[in-house]
């Protein structure tokens, strides 16, 4: 399957900061993928590259087989982008400001009204933008960055200020895109957002990319316990604890209830015990490591090294 996105031993220094170093992946089709870092990172500065924003000091970017660097980026129409920090014209109504983007885009105004309501700003549409709520500014970028169905996406922190439902509205339109076969690429500081959305992840700290692969590609690498969480009928008797004599790394949890660090090698043995005909359990939930808790990881990895 041909990339969307490919990128190779990219470079961008900034005078003498270089803010991306030796960065190398591609994007496929269909595939939402999670870029998380700190702030200065380097996110923002791989998403300017990819769309001609800024050029590269060194290395090559390629979207859509073109380089977005060259002066006819003829892809640019099939990109969606939405930057972290979004300025409209506030003198312009909401109706006026997507007709703007439309015909940047070569897109029916219609479709573009479309889209306002979809991302629920139709009561809103014919007031200036100077009068919108940072959430409505952020809806009213939704639109914008969503329009001619393009078969790239970029998202710099794009929930952000979204109420929840507006938020999984959001997540409803990026997984059709993503269904259609559009390439989805999300930047945010909300792991635990982005874990139930992404089907891989790229981690940056400090310009380098640390980390790559799916959440279970990285727990494999990681090597993290996996938490499992025992829930019993009654106070917890002394012989629950005889029960647990055999198991480490266990600890009591609101009186009722156990939780068992369990590396990976042991995690099924442990499971198998409190499983038995014997065990005191009613109920167990296992945990696997987040991605809060990956990213983490991977980065004390990269500065211990």
């Amino acid at each position: 399957m041909t990339a969307t996105v490919d990128i190779r031993n990219l470079v961008k220094r900034f005078g003498a900061v270089a803010a991306v170093k030796d960065v190398s992946f591609t994007l496929p089709p269909g595939e939402t993928v999670a870029l998380v870092g700190h702030n200065g990172a380097g996110k923002t500065t791989l998403m300017k590259l990819m769309l001609g924003l800024i050029h590269p000091s060194e290395g090559t970017v390629q979207v859509l087989g073109e380089n977005p660097a060259a002066g006819d980026f003829a892809a640019r129409r099939h990109l969606g982008y939405l930057p972290e920090s979004i300025s409209f014209n506030t003198g312009l109504t909401g109706r006026e400001t997507i007709a703007f983007y439309a015909r940047l885009k070569r897109q029916p105004i219609a479709l573009a009204l479309a889209l306002i309501e979809r991302v629920g700003l139709g009561h809103a549409v014919d007031r200036r933008v100077g009068t919108y709520s940072k959430g409505m500014r952020q809806r009213l970028g939704l639109a914008q960055a969503l329009l001619g169905r393009p078969r790239v996406l970029l998202l710099d922190e794009p929930t952000t200020g979204l109420d929840p439902a507006l938020r999984q509205s959001f997540y409803d339109i990026v997984e059709e895109l993503r269904a259609d076969g559009a390439t989805i690429l999300l930047s945010s500081h909300a792991l635990t957002e982005l874990e139930e959305r992404a089907g891989r992840v790229i981690i940056m700290n400090r310009g380098v990319k640390v980390a790559d692969g799916t959440l279970d590609e990285l727990r494999r690498i990681a090597q993290l316990p996996t938490r499992i969480r025992l829930r019993v009928a009654e106070q917890l008797p002394d012989a629950l604890e005889n029960w647990l004599a055999p198991i480490a790394n266990w600890r009591r949890i609101n009186g009722h209830g156990v939780e068992i660090d369990a590396a990976p090698a042991d995690k099924i043995a442990i499971l198998r015990h409190a499983t038995g005909p014997e065990a005191p359990v009613d109920d167990l939930e296992v945990v696997p490591p987040t991605l809060d808790e990956l990213y983490a990881h991977f980065l004390r990895s990269q500065e211990q090294a």
